[in-house]
């Protein structure tokens, strides 16, 4: 099969995201007038090494963008197993203002670097100064990068001085509403290690 997004692909559902896969998603903690916000965005990743950078990507100026763009400042907290239920209902399209912490029985920590919210279990919690929020071509979508200010790992999750994934088992997004738990984890040398 071969389509042209501008033909269109004759599915039953787009493939695109399931093409894309898996993403890791970030759990987007902010905080503006309105009160705080908690959504995930599967549309997540990092951009850079130094100065740390990462990004989110939005279809709609939805909450997240609008504080992200007020305040200039947000969280992205790493999902892991556990969560997996609170992260699916804090996606729930809730009334403007509705705290999603509270909603969805999470517990919220404050940051350190940022005046925004967190959440308090998170594996590890990037707190995030935007630089740039670009609105992209299409209807209705935003890309928000920023610059890492602080890190949060969750103790547990360290070994042997490593961030160890498989002490949280990493929720990622694949198409559709299929969702994939990291549980098999590798090392894979390449050809200039030592």
């Amino acid at each position: 099969m071969f389509y042209t997004p501008q033909q269109g692909h004759g599915l039953p559902h787009n493939p695109f995201n399931a093409i894309v896969s898996p993403r890791p998603i970030g759990w987007i903690s902010s905080r503006c007038s309105k009160g705080d916000n908690l959504a995930p965005y599967s549309f997540f990743n990092a951009l850079a090494y130094v100065p740390m950078q990462v990004m989110f990507a939005s279809n709609g100026e939805k909450d997240s963008v609008r504080a992200a763009r007020e305040a200039g400042v947000f969280a992205a907290n790493i999902v892991g197993e556990a969560a997996l239920a609170a992260m699916s209902a804090t996606s729930a399209d809730l009334p403007q203002g509705t705290d999603e912490f509270v909603a969805a029985g999470v517990a919220k920590a404050e940051c350190r670097t940022i005046d925004c919210p967190r959440v308090a279990d998170a594996p590890a919690t990037l707190e995030c100064r935007v630089t740039e929020i670009m609105t992209l071509k299409g209807a209705d979508n935003f890309l928000i990068m920023a610059e890492v200010t602080g890190v949060h790992l969750r103790d547990d999750c360290l070994v042997n001085g490593r961030f160890d994934v498989t002490r949280y088992a990493p929720v990622a997004r694949l198409g559709y509403r299929d969702y994939t738990i990291v549980r098999e984890v590798f090392e894979k040398k390449r050809p200039d290690d030592r």
